[in-house]
């Protein structure tokens, strides 16, 4: 049994719980899918996105929203870039299977109805679909008052990539480069266990400013998070990349989704941004859950041939993006991700302390 302190779950969050429920779900809708033809099912569930064969096109979905990022929007009554966190999250996911973006439809759940706050809603919306280089196609409102306290934002995009283009990681192998992109901040996961720690006690309010952030909790968590999608179409045009992870929830253990049977080192990481010592300070949070829940200052990780890396890292900064190689690939069928400057090692959602005899994760 593992004694160690569970912030995440603690303040309202059981991702294992989650993913319990999560596979009964996957084993029913599998049944669902045709064996060939119009609307085959290109990838298993569980990566990025997926994509669909329509008349000898692949069509790319997936679906995402914010989370509880909208209630720092409601304490600091600024709506605006909140729809930038929705087109992120979802364009993000798509880029990972090779795929353009295309446009996307959301989902507003509200408590009350609020035009100004519906319409900087759309404005971030628009203004995210423009740096994302797609269109909003529809949507739809609704008013649940006895269901939603605050809102809640959701996304469904939509893309297309050839079917011999897919990207799913298979390709990654021993000794292939991985190179990490530096986050603006914190995304939008992880923002229950930040609201624990800067609000939880009723200590700070959204106004509350530190040293080392140099603006107000409230603004840095409501930093929209980056869409790294302009540079990823110009990489995947230009290098045979052969792996785009987005690091969102579980942070570098999405290096683990891709289908290769490899781990990684990584042995150079991106200095995490100040937010996340202030969070691991005050919610007295171990190194093991700060890996498994943020993104520590990277967002987003590209696997390339070694020969590629520094093709990637010069696209990359023509982007204006600040990038490393971070780490490498290495053989291994029990897909652990080890982070000796950390002295951490993991698998599929946990980490542990090297030395420690690894949890078991299912």
């Amino acid at each position: 049994m593992d004694e160690r302190k569970e912030a995440y779950r603690d303040s309202g969050v059981d991702t294992a719980e989650a993913d319990a429920g999560l596979n009964n779900i996957i084993a029913r809708v599998q049944r669902t899918w045709p064996r060939s033809g119009t609307g085959r099912v290109a990838l298993p569930i569980g990566y990025f996105a997926n994509v669909i064969e329509m008349d000898g096109v692949g069509i790319a979905l997936c679906t995402d929203g914010v989370g509880s990022k909208t209630i720092i929007a409601d304490m600091m009554g600024k709506y605006d870039t909140i729809g930038i966190d929705c087109i992120a999250m979802n364009v993000n996911d798509m880029i990972c299977v090779g795929a353009k973006p295309l446009s996307m439809v959301d989902y507003i759940a509200v408590e009350r109805t609020d035009a100004a706050m519906l319409d900087a809603i759309g404005a971030g919306l628009c203004a995210g679909a423009e740096m994302a280089g797609i269109s909003i196609s529809g949507g739809e409102t609704s008013q649940l008052k006895d269901i939603v306290k605050g809102f809640d934002l959701v996304g469904m995009a939509v893309g297309h990539v050839a079917l011999d283009k897919i990207v799913d990681g298979s390709g990654v192998k021993d000794g292939d480069v991985v190179i990490g992109v530096r986050s603006n901040g914190i995304h939008s996961n992880g923002l229950t266990l930040a609201r624990k720690a800067f609000f939880g006690n009723g200590t700070y309010t959204v106004g509350q400013k530190f040293d080392e952030l140099g603006t107000t909790i409230g603004e840095e968590l409501l930093k929209p998070t980056h869409i790294y999608v302009p540079e990823a179409l110009d990489i995947l045009q230009q290098v045979r990349a052969k792996a785009l992870i987005n690091i969102t929830s579980d942070g570098l253990l999405n290096l683990t989704r891709v289908a290769a049977d490899v781990g990684y080192v990584i042995d150079a990481l991106i200095e995490p941004h100040p937010l996340f010592a202030l969070i691991q300070r005050l919610a007295n949070v171990d190194n093991t859950e700060m890996y498994e829940v943020f993104n520590m200052g990277i967002g987003f990780c590209y696997v390339v041939d070694p020969a590629d890396a520094d093709l990637t890292l010069a696209i990359l900064k023509t982007h204006g993006r600040t990038a490393q190689r971070i780490g490498y690939a290495v053989a291994d069928r029990d897909k652990v991700v080890r982070i000796p400057e950390r002295s951490l090692a993991g698998r599929h959602k946990k980490f542990w302390h090297e030395g420690e005899a690894a949890r078991r994760v299912g």
